[in-house]
């Protein structure tokens, strides 16, 4: 069910299309909470009370993640980098 909400909610088909004044985008605000709603209740509670005890000590890990985030930027950095180095000889040239 969730995936569905997720296709619905991400693809360019919709039951009424956006071009429609209001009613086109009236359609994406009541179906994708609805349907958030309806994934919500099928999630049983016990599995919900340890979704959110994991996420109440997520800012434990905080640190580990603002590391992996410093790599990845470096990565884009030193890619974005060459590009331009690259992109710079050929136009020279």
């Amino acid at each position: 069910m969730a995936l569905l909400v997720l296709a619905y909610a991400l693809s360019p088909i919709d039951l009424i299309p956006d071009f429609i004044p209001v009613l086109g985008q009236l359609d994406d605000l009541l179906l994708v909470p609805a349907g958030l709603w309806v994934v919500l209740r099928m999630i049983p509670p016990t599995v919900l009370a340890d979704a959110r005890a994991e996420a109440a000590r997520a800012p434990q890990r905080l640190a580990r993640s603002a590391w992996g985030l410093a790599l990845i930027l470096l990565i884009y950095l030193l890619l974005l980098l060459l590009v331009w180095r690259w992109w710079a000889r050929r136009t020279a040239a």
